[in-house]
């Protein structure tokens, strides 16, 4: 049996530019071994020459950390997406609030419901538009063909504490996933996190439950930031305690928020960011447009599922 290439016989690892030097220090990057004399500094812990290299070509290229074309603003996003759902807030609370027909028509709902002329009942048993004709106001679920209410709720928020902290941790996390990822790819696990959520809730939550909010494309981006501090690229202490406090959030406020979003848009997020992070240098964007579809496709198969299950 041969030794591990990167160290010695006696199973100390040696810098792979000095294979007569023991090292224990590893490239953030590359992840092998490096003497001190190979050592250079990066935004977190030190990488190797070699990798040290390839970013800076990257750098000129346009690229960001995994391949995506770099923001020149990578706060822009965010931004226009705290826009998109500051203005849909205010839509909701000119058209009466919890009570808009704005609500009814973006919230996440599985089964379709009968709102009844008083403000606020609704008839959970009658589940055909036809008739509820007699009834009150038909309010169409995703079973029914609003198939929109798989995404929408991601831009809709009622409460204002609701949209006030979601836009924070947007503000706070965005940002740090663009700049690694580029535009194309943070949107498309900012959206991914999103549907993941709300596939989760049409399978674990009851069927004529309902819910609005951005926290699964926000666990999306959570996700993203777990697997970019296994590759080495975000302090994972920081990381750790934003999963630590989102999870405690969850479970102290399991009555009021849909811990089934928070989960589906995690692990959502984590698969979506591991096929791009991990994602082969060669050939590198079609593999990870390729895993980004992968992953789109399976969500929404498993959506079809479910709502020919209620049907």
């Amino acid at each position: 049996m041969s030794d591990h290439p990167g160290s010695v016989p006696g199973g100390a690892p040696v810098c792979y530019r000095h294979p007569d030097r023991e090292t224990w220090i590893r490239c953030q990057r590359c992840d092998r071994p490096i003497c001190p004399d190979c050592m250079r500094d990066a935004a977190v812990g030190f990488q190797c020459p070699d990798c040290v290299k390839q970013g800076a070509k990257e750098t000129r290229q346009g690229l960001s950390l995994y391949g995506g074309r770099r923001s020149a603003d990578p706060r822009l996003t965010s931004f226009v997406l705290i826009g998109i759902n500051a203005a849909i807030w205010m839509a909701i609370m000119a058209t009466g609030g919890n009570n808009s027909r704005l609500v009814d028509l973006l919230a996440f709902m599985p089964r379709g419901r009968c709102n009844a002329p008083e403000a606020g009942m609704y008839f959970p048993d009658i589940r055909t538009e036809a008739v509820c004709d007699t009834a009150g106001t038909w309010i169409p679920g995703i079973v029914d063909g609003a198939w929109w209410k798989l995404l929408s709720p991601v831009f809709t928020h009622v409460e204002i504490w609701h949209i006030a902290t979601n836009m924070l941790a947007l503000f706070v996390l965005g940002p740090i996933v663009e700049a690694a990822f580029g535009r194309t790819r943070f949107l498309a696990i900012y959206l991914a996190g999103g549907l993941g959520g709300s596939v989760c809730a049409l399978w674990l939550a009851s069927p004529g439950s309902s819910g609005v909010g951005a926290s699964g494309a926000l666990f999306g981006l959570l996700g993203a930031l777990v697997v970019m501090s296994v590759k080495g690229h975000v302090d994972r202490q920081w990381v750790t305690q934003n999963l630590v406090l989102g999870v405690v959030i969850t479970v102290v406020g399991w009555r009021f928020i849909s811990w089934q979003g928070h989960l589906g848009g995690l692990l959502a997020g984590l698969a979506t960011a591991g096929l791009v992070v991990f994602a082969p240098k060669a050939r590198r964007s079609a593999v990870q447009w390729a895993g980004i579809a992968a992953v789109l496709v399976v969500l929404l198969a498993l959506a079809l599922v479910r709502v020919a299950a209620l049907a």
